[in-house]
């Protein structure tokens, strides 16, 4: 009987040790995940946004050529069917390059 006692405490620790839920395991307290307009962008400095899209722009300007030709081929439907099939290195030579050799 004292054993039987013993074994049901050791299994309420045991349950009480595993079912516990700390606060830190929560992730947020916070009634709702959103931020209104107005707080949106308090999280980065001005001096990071300017550097962002300055970022950005250097990007745009330095594309590789596959990618800008991917873009024209996206803009295209029969270029972008076929290079769905081919490849848009395919696509993009079948109805572009003809087309600036024509020039």
């Amino acid at each position: 009987m004292k054993h039987l006692l013993l074994l049901a405490v050791l299994a309420a620790l045991a349950l009480l040790a595993v079912c516990y839920e700390s606060h830190e395991s929560m992730e947020s307290h916070e009634v709702s995940p959103f931020i209104n307009r107005r707080n949106a962008n308090t999280f980065m400095s001005p001096q990071q946004r300017w550097h962002a899209k300055a970022q950005e722009r250097i990007r745009e300007r330095n594309k590789p050529p596959y990618e800008i030709n991917r873009e024209a081929c996206d803009d295209y439907k029969l270029c972008e069917r076929y290079a769905m099939v081919y490849g848009y290195n395919a696509a993009y030579n079948r109805y572009f390059r003809k087309r600036r050799g024509a020039k």
